[in-house]
């Protein structure tokens, strides 16, 4: 029995002679600690699933899990939906109604922390050689909230589009009028709708609904388009989901105000996946007779 027992520690310590060998950690060593980067993942918001962040980026900034399409700076969807290069435009304009406390702080803050001066940014560019004039609003810009200034652009973009006779694409995201402006705010409701009315006249006007799409916003340019598209699950309404159900006493859907919902009720034309998008849009445009 002893024997056996010898037998039995001679192998073991040639076992640990041989993973000496191979160099594998030993007890009192170190452990180094590895340095991970702060910014390697980040979380679906829909899903919860953690996603590496070049993965995220690779898949244009849509969830590889659920399908979820985080929301966009005006920079990534301007590069992603036009050929190249593109033309600024409307970059002069000053808020001229600051009075609200706090106001013009805040404002100055958005403009710090989003490189943008308002919360939509006009240019003119190519999608597949054909050219347009875009708008692209920006839900990190005080929630893409509609002020004098973001609606004089979208006017300036349409009255743009009409008198060069290019076709209009506007990217909506937004929270509705900016409060902080009061009536004037809400006076480009009424501004942005005149403008298109005018534009339709002539010429194409396509809205791209994206998350979220409510408040004046979708009570004026972004309901107006001659075709109508949408990012999967977006939120689209004007008063809030609870609001409602507040007012009208009645539960309403699991489904009301997404994208989904409101093609099914006629609202919107199509529902097009971000990775489907730009040729999308210049099928479209081919199809109106834009070379």
């Amino acid at each position: 029995m002893q024997s056996v027992f010898d037998k039995r520690k001679e192998e073991l310590n040639e076992f640990n002679e041989a993973l000496d060998k191979l160099n594998i950690r030993k007890k009192d060593e170190p452990v180094e600690q590895k340095q991970v980067p702060d910014d390697l993942m980040t979380k679906c918001v829909s899903c919860s699933r953690l996603i590496v962040k070049e993965d995220l980026l690779s898949n244009l900034n849509v969830c590889p899990f659920c399908n979820n399409h985080f929301r966009l700076t005006p920079k990534e969807r301007l590069a992603q939906v036009l050929d190249g290069e593109y033309e600024l435009l409307f970059t002069d304009l000053e808020e001229k109604y600051t009075d609200f406390p706090d106001y013009e702080g805040k404002l100055q803050d958005a403009k710090n922390s989003t490189g943008d001066d308002e919360s939509i940014v006009c240019a003119k560019g190519k999608i597949d050689g054909r050219s347009v004039a875009i708008g692209v609003m920006n839900s990190y810009f005080m929630m893409g909230s509609m002020g004098s200034v973001c609606g004089e652009k979208v006017a300036l973009l349409a009255e743009l589009a009409c008198k060069e006779g290019l076709p209009l694409i506007i990217f909506t995201c937004s929270g509705g009028a900016r409060m902080q402006e009061g009536i004037i705010s809400l006076m480009q409701m009424a501004k942005t709708s005149a403008a298109i009315a005018k534009l339709r006249e002539k010429g194409l006007y396509i809205a791209v609904l994206t998350d979220p799409t409510t408040g004046g916003v979708s009570a004026s340019f972004a309901a107006l388009a001659d075709i109508t598209l949408a990012e999967p699950n977006s939120l689209i309404g004007f008063a809030g989901k609870r609001v409602i159900e507040r007012t009208i006493k009645e539960t309403l859907p699991k489904e009301f105000q997404t994208a989904e919902f409101n093609l099914e009720k006629g609202y919107i034309d199509k529902i097009v996946d971000r990775k489907e998008m730009k040729s999308t849009l210049s099928l479209l445009l081919r199809l109106h007779g834009y070379n």
